[in-house]
């Protein structure tokens, strides 16, 4: 019984098949991306509405009525208690989280506490009347197309600028930017 020489793919038939799956994955890879970048935004929004709340409920139990100003004081617990904000975004000062960068200070007008907070960090050197905070992409473009910023008033402003990278006021609307609904 003789073989058939007629088994299997040939080069062509194969090279059909991989530029069909380079075609279909060119069209895939950009959407894949876009999606990515927009749930890192969203990352972003998100962790700014969480250093504003955590923000607000420092200042109403712990704080004195004052403000913390750095993330790290955020995150160490009260007496009482846990920290107001999570381990992840108040391991340093500076938070790198799903392409973006989450920085937080005491706003420029901001006045020192002549009080302690109730951590061992809340010292009075480190309460302030006021704060902002920051988030922005790690890469332009890639990571993110969008710079957030919110402050003492609770909303988070955006902008398709690096505008919010001098904006420093505490308790007052940024000159830039607009307000997300």
């Amino acid at each position: 019984m003789p073989k058939s020489r007629n088994a299997g793919f040939t080069l062509v038939e194969l090279l059909i098949v991989v530029a069909i799956v380079g075609l279909i994955a060119a069209i895939a890879v950009p959407g894949l991306m876009r999606a990515r970048a927009s749930g890192n935004e969203a990352s972003a929004i998100a962790s700014l509405r969480v250093v504003n709340s955590s923000q607000h409920a420092y200042m109403s139990s712990c704080g004195n009525g004052f403000y913390a100003s750095s993330l790290t004081i955020l995150a160490e617990p009260a007496p009482a208690g846990a920290g107001f904000i999570s381990p992840d975004l108040g391991a340093a000062d500076i938070i790198e989280k799903s392409g973006y960068r989450l920085t937080m200070a005491e706003g420029s007008e901001a006045t020192a506490a002549l009080q302690d907070g109730c951590n061992p960090s809340g010292t009075a050197a480190n309460l302030f009347t006021s704060y902002y905070a920051a988030n922005g992409p790690q890469t332009a473009g890639v990571t993110g197309s969008r710079w957030f910023f919110t402050n003492v008033l609770g909303t988070v402003f955006a902008s398709d600028a690096d505008d919010f990278n001098t904006i420093d006021i505490g308790n007052a609307r940024p000159s830039v930017g607009s307000p997300l609904q």
